[in-house]
């Protein structure tokens, strides 16, 4: 167990933003005591594993690929100077595997569109150093079985994994493959458990792993459709949070690429090396306009999403090489601090300002989208970014350009398009809640610690316990970032798994630090409620958990939102299970103040949720029973709330009121439109 007998003298004695006292931990299960080293921790934030940077074949050649296209794709990359840039995988997607297995149920293919077979042409992708990833299903059948493309391709049936995960997972790591895609067409249709399926999965390539010594990236293609953020981390480092962004036969969109953007913002999720997916690029292809590709590229990057080209590399031109190949646009990317943006602004609708907090002190990344028609000046503050207003140096990527700004900074930005900046500014404070029993330096919050080395919390929680952090302020209801100080000497990353106020959990993984008397810091995003009452657990029942130190907390007061919290119930307005779909019915939930009840009111009168989903009544209905649901903004009159000083909720269109289905108070009670009549259920405190 960490000991930190020092703690208080040396945050007392030291002002960085980040104080933590930690000691030396002897590996677990080594039978020493460990040694008592305190060390003060400022600026030690341990890089995360990056999202993957790479080229994938679908986009371009659909289910026609064989050994000649993937060689020409490898060749391309490193010619291109996209290896260099740190580009460097080459993904085989559908297409590659007619679904024959031999007696023993190993996979065969066809020797005459790949000579020497699946192992003969990783090998080349690896002779050209990079690496080399493949395709399968979670079920039966693969989507090329559903979904021949082109329609000239057979519908070979057996293209998928299911019965042969253990086989396949160790077949793909003896032929050298670094990545599998998994997709979900057949898991889809046989209505299998995506978590099941996907942990099963993951389970087969650790044991595969085992056995051949070699690593494989499990990349989780499920569209989204079963909320994999809320359970893919631990079982993947990436998942689809989308469907296709290009299906065969289509022109790339702008369209579907804010689409997928909006669907793959899950920042409290994002973190420590899990991402979310937004799908392959389409930058390069026919129909997007060089801007375009340029503010594709910014939401890929500001979202911390995986690089992936779609286009065709082979001849591709040197101008869309030098975009893909952008070196701050990369950096942005691959911070190693591995978080996701959060929405810090939308002064008018449409004109939206992203903020990804960077590594090291005082930076961001900023993207201003313009989503309307028309051109417009749009400004980003210093304060919605949680810097203090001094002066800030800003970097336009795309332009090469930079400037010094105090306050804020304004630009145009076309119509349909993105600037990407980067801000180096002041930090503004935050507050250190230490992991010891009693006053915490820096805040008001309690500590606890249960199935700890000893029985007892002094300093950390290592060899599996979990800590508990009461009384945490949030300044506001909404996201903040969390930098956790911690201990892991093995060579390995361990996890823990981060829960607050009760809500959903994440599992975050602590990487090595260097020895057990040298603590690291991790950052992760949280959604507070405004109040002094949250509450942060972090724990591990395994005997591999990190050694836990501290927690600071600083607030990112632009993405600000408020909870709507029921008179009647004390229960807040939520979205079950942080759903994102189309048609999710808001229901009454206890109070957590997650990204599923964080709502921003606009001056438009919508009532925003997951930074992009409106509450709605269902098919403009005006009518006693409407249901009150989840859609896509679309300015709507049936989107459009007035906020009522006596607590009323009342539908700008219908003319009635939000309302807690038959005075229903209980976890999980729906809500609808009704006739105002002053009700405690129709009455709401926002907070």
């Amino acid at each position: 167990m960490l000991r930190s007998h020092h703690r208080r003298r040396l945050l007392a004695a030291v002002q960085p933003l980040l104080l933590v006292a930690a000691a030396a931990l002897v590996a677990l299960g080594a039978g020493q005591a460990p040694a008592l080293v305190p060390a003060a921790v400022t600026t030690n934030q341990v890089a995360v594993a990056p999202p993957v940077l790479g080229w994938a074949s679908w986009n371009a050649f659909f289910g026609e690929i064989d050994y000649d296209v993937i060689k020409a794709q490898a060749d391309a990359m490193v010619s291109s100077g996209l290896a260099a840039a740190g580009y460097d995988y080459i993904n085989i997607d559908e297409g590659w595997w007619k679904g024959a297995r031999d007696s023993s149920g190993n996979i065969t293919v066809d020797t005459d569109q790949w000579p020497g077979g699946m192992k003969a042409i990783a090998d080349y992708i690896h002779s050209k150093g990079l690496k080399a990833g493949i395709y399968t299903d979670a079920g039966h059948d693969g989507c090329g079985y559903y979904y021949p493309t082109p329609s000239t391709v057979p519908a070979y049936a057996g293209t998928g994994s299911e019965d042969h995960y253990d086989q396949d997972m160790l077949l793909f790591e003896q032929w050298g493959y670094d990545m599998v895609k998994v997709d979900w067409c057949g898991g889809y249709v046989e209505g299998l458990d995506a978590q099941t399926q996907y942990t099963q999965i993951s389970d087969a390539i650790a044991a595969a792993t085992a056995q051949t010594g070699h690593q494989m990236v499990l990349s989780v293609c499920e569209w989204g459709y079963n909320r994999p953020w809320t359970w893919g981390t631990g079982i993947a480092p990436m998942w689809r949070t989308s469907t296709d962004i290009i299906y065969y036969g289509e022109s790339p969109t702008m369209s579907r690429v804010f689409a997928n953007f909006d669907q793959a913002q899950h920042p409290t999720f994002q973190h420590t090396g899990y991402v979310n997916d937004p799908d392959m690029l389409m930058v390069g292809m026919t129909g997007l306009t060089a801007a375009q590709n340029r503010t594709h590229l910014s939401l890929w990057a500001i979202s911390g999403a995986p690089l992936l080209a779609g286009n065709n590399l082979a001849t591709m031109s040197s101008s869309t090489a030098a975009l893909l190949g952008n070196a701050e646009m990369l950096a942005v990317d691959q911070d190693p601090l591995g978080a996701q943006a959060v929405k810090v602004a939308e002064d008018t609708t449409g004109r939206q300002t992203y903020a990804k907090v960077l590594t090291g002190s005082g930076k961001r990344a900023v993207v201003l989208l313009n989503r309307t028609t028309s051109a417009a000046t749009m400004t980003v503050r210093w304060a919605d970014l949680g810097l203090t207003t001094a002066s800030a140096t800003v970097r336009d990527v795309w332009a090469g350009s930079s400037t010094t700004a105090a306050t804020s900074y304004s630009t145009s930005v076309p119509a349909g398009e993105a600037v990407l900046l980067t801000v180096a500014g002041t930090e503004s404070a935050s507050t250190t809640y230490e992991a010891e029993a009693g006053t915490l330096a820096g805040g008001a919050a309690t500590a606890s610690c249960t199935a700890c080395s000893g029985g007892t919390l002094v300093g950390g929680v290592g060899n599996g316990g979990t800590l508990t952090l009461t009384g945490v302020t949030g300044a506001a209801t909404g996201p903040a970032t969390a930098t956790i100080a911690y201990v892991n000497g093995d060579s390995t990353a361990r996890t823990a798994t981060v829960r607050v106020n009760g809500a959903t959990p994440t599992v975050v993984a602590f990487p090595p630090t260097g020895s057990w008397s040298t603590p690291g810091t991790v950052t992760v995003v949280v959604s507070l409620r405004k109040a002094t009452t949250n509450t942060i657990t972090v724990s591990n029942a395994s005997a591999w958990a990190p050694d836990l130190d501290a927690v600071a907390v600083r607030p990112l007061p632009g993405a600000a939102g408020t909870e709507i919290k029921g008179n009647g119930s004390g229960r807040c307005l939520d979205i079950n299970q942080d759903s994102i779909s189309n048609g999710v019915q808001a229901q009454l939930w206890d109070c957590s103040g997650a990204e599923n009840q964080t709502w921003v009111a606009y001056s438009d009168k919508r009532l925003v949720v997951n930074e992009s989903k409106c509450l709605d009544a269902y098919g403009a209905g005006t009518t006693n029973g409407t249901t009150v649901v989840i859609w896509d903004c679309n300015g709507g009159t049936n989107q459009q709330w007035t906020l009522n000083s006596d607590g009323s909720i009342v539908g700008v269109a219908s003319g009635k009121c939000l309302d807690a289905y038959n005075a229903g108070t209980t976890n999980g009670t729906k809500l609808v439109l009704w006739t105002c009549s002053s009700a405690t259920n129709q009455l709401w405190t926002r907070n």
